[in-house]
C-alpha cells in the first residue's frame, strides 16, 4: 500500500497544486517547490520565483528525451572540446553530491519575447508538457518537426533529463519529482525550484516544513517517494 501521504501528494499535483519535495540528508539536503509542468501557469511561476527563489527548471522523463532527442548539456560541451580546450577544464566531474548532471538544453517558446517574464516561462513551460504528451504517443520525426516548429534554444527554461531507469540509477530532485509525476498519472514532466533562505543557504528542512504546514502543502522526503516507486506498477 502507498503511504497517505504520497497518495495525497499525487491528488494534488493532479489538482495543479504544489507538493514540496526534500532529497535526501546525504545528498544536495535541499528542498523543491514541485507542481507538473502542464500546470505552470503565470501565477505558479511568480510563485516560485519568489517563495522559493532558486533556479526554475523542468524535467523530462527518459522517454521523452529519447523521442526529442533532448542531450544532457556536459555532452553538447564535450563534443565542442575540440574547438573550445577550456570547456574540458569545466567538465562537472567533481559533483560532491552527484556524479553526473541532470541539465540538458535551454529554451523558449517561439511565442515568447524575451522569454523571462512569468508569463514567457509558463507559456514555455506548459507547452512543452503538450508536447512531451505528444511525443510520446507519436512517432520521433513528427515530435522532433514539433519541437523545433514551436521552440528554440537557448533560451530561459532550464530542460533536466531523468536518468533511464528512474530512482535506480541516479535519485536526484530530477527523477524524485518525475517519478512522483509519473505516478500520478500525468505527462511525466515536473518544474521544479529550490527553496533558498533568507540566509543566503537553501532552506532548512525543518523551516520547509514549516512553509507546508503554513500553506496547507504535502511535504515528502526523498525515502517517501523511492518506496512508493518502488512499490508501484510504473517501476516495473
Amino acid at each position: 500500500m502507498m503511504d497517505d501521504n504520497v497518495v495525497k501528494a499525487i491528488e494534488c499535483l493532479k489538482q495543479g497544486r504544489f507538493v514540496l519535495v526534500y532529497d535526501f540528508d546525504d545528498r544536495e539536503r535541499e528542498t523543491d517547490m514541485v507542481i507538473a509542468s502542464e500546470f505552470a501557469t503565470p501565477e505558479a511561476i511568480r510563485t516560485m520565483r519568489k517563495e522559493a527563489g532558486g533556479l526554475i527548471c523542468t524535467t523530462a522523463s527518459y522517454e521523452i528525451s529519447e523521442k526529442l532527442q533532448l542531450p544532457f548539456l556536459a555532452d553538447v560541451l564535450a563534443c565542442n572540446y575540440g574547438t573550445y580546450p577550456m570547456l574540458r577544464k569545466l567538465a562537472p566531474n567533481d559533483i560532491p553530491y552527484d556524479t553526473k548532471s541532470a541539465f540538458s538544453i535551454t529554451i523558449n517558446h517561439r511565442k515568447t519575447f524575451t522569454g523571462i517574464t512569468d508569463r514567457d516561462r509558463a507559456m514555455t513551460t506548459s507547452e512543452f508538457a503538450k508536447l512531451a504528451k505528444y511525443a510520446l504517443s507519436n512517432g520521433f520525426e513528427d515530435a522532433r518537426d514539433e519541437f523545433g516548429r514551436n521552440f528554440r534554444s537557448p533560451g530561459h527554461v532550464h530542460l533536466l533529463n531523468a536518468s533511464k531507469r528512474l530512482l535506480t540509477e541516479r535519485k536526484g530532485h530530477t527523477e524524485l519529482c518525475t517519478a512522483l509525476i509519473t505516478m500520478s498519472g500525468q505527462t511525466p514532466s515536473a518544474t521544479i525550484c529550490e527553496m533558498m533562505g533568507d540566509d543566503g543557504n537553501a532552506l532548512s528542512k525543518e523551516k520547509a516544513k514549516e512553509y507546508a504546514k503554513r500553506h496547507d502543502l504535502c511535504f515528502l522526503e526523498g525515502g517517501d517517494i523511492i518506496a512508493a516507486w518502488n512499490g508501484s506498477e510504473k517501476a516495473r
